[in-house]
């Protein structure tokens, strides 16, 4: 059950640290932190709670990275579906809670504002294709993936894998915030999309899909990279 609540608590900082600062502070008046403040706020929660409870629950926070941690072979399959379920109330929790501060200010409409939901074509941030939508999320999750494989292989350096990961993960929102607002993480996307109550909910399909193909091509790239077996020997 403690993994279960540090998938819960992990994810639920994850969107509401991520998504607040997008909900809130992204386009405040000449003070926003815009597009780099957001990528960093997404990175620094998962950074932060990889190092408070990834020792508990191994730090997913996402259904994608379970995916792929599973097919990597560093997960085991009894907890696939307690860690996604953890996972999908805690991003709902905490947009909840956004929505419930949010709503403490006069006009605020989570429809009309998009509530930091993820989208593409007319709901992309910047107009992108359903087309261009798939393949960043697919790629950038794969590589997502890779990097959380490699970081926390036991021939990597010791202590320092929230910090890649935090790293890659604002990276990674560096290049797609205009794409799609980022979710490689369905969780997120599910949390905002409820209380957005439109349009995310009917492109929310995409952001399970193309994270969950893309964190199963990363982990088998990774597999197959980094395996260390004498079949694989012949291949390097």
């Amino acid at each position: 059950m403690k993994k279960y609540l540090a998938e819960f608590f992990g994810t639920f900082w994850l969107v509401f640290g991520g998504c607040g600062s997008a909900v809130f502070a992204a386009a405040f008046p000449e003070l926003g932190i815009g597009f780099v403040g957001v990528a960093f706020a997404f990175g620094l929660t998962v950074l932060t709670m990889a190092y408070a409870v990834g020792h508990i629950s191994g730090g997913h926070f996402n259904p994608a990275v379970s995916v792929g941690l599973l097919v990597g072979g560093r997960f085991d399959k009894k907890d696939f579906v307690p860690y996604v379920i953890a996972q999908v109330i805690g991003a709902i929790a905490a947009a909840g809670v956004l929505y419930l501060i949010a709503s403490g200010k006069a006009g605020f409409d989570a429809a009309a504002s998009g509530f930091a939901s993820n989208g593409y074509g007319e709901h992309s941030p910047n107009g992108y294709s359903l087309v261009s939508a798939l393949v960043a999320e697919v790629v950038l999750t794969a590589f997502f993936l890779i990097i959380i494989l490699g970081a926390t292989d036991e021939r990597a350096p010791k202590g320092f894998a929230p910090i890649a990961i935090g790293l890659g993960l604002t990276l990674i929102h560096l290049i797609s915030i205009p794409i799609t607002n980022t979710s490689v993480n369905p969780a997120r996307s599910t949390g905002v999309a409820i209380f957005q109550g439109g349009w995310a909910l009917e492109q929310l399909w995409l952001f399970w899909v193309a994270p969950i193909v893309g964190a199963i091509i990363g982990a088998i790239i990774y597999k197959v990279m980094g395996c260390t077996c004498g079949c694989c020997k012949s291949a390097k």
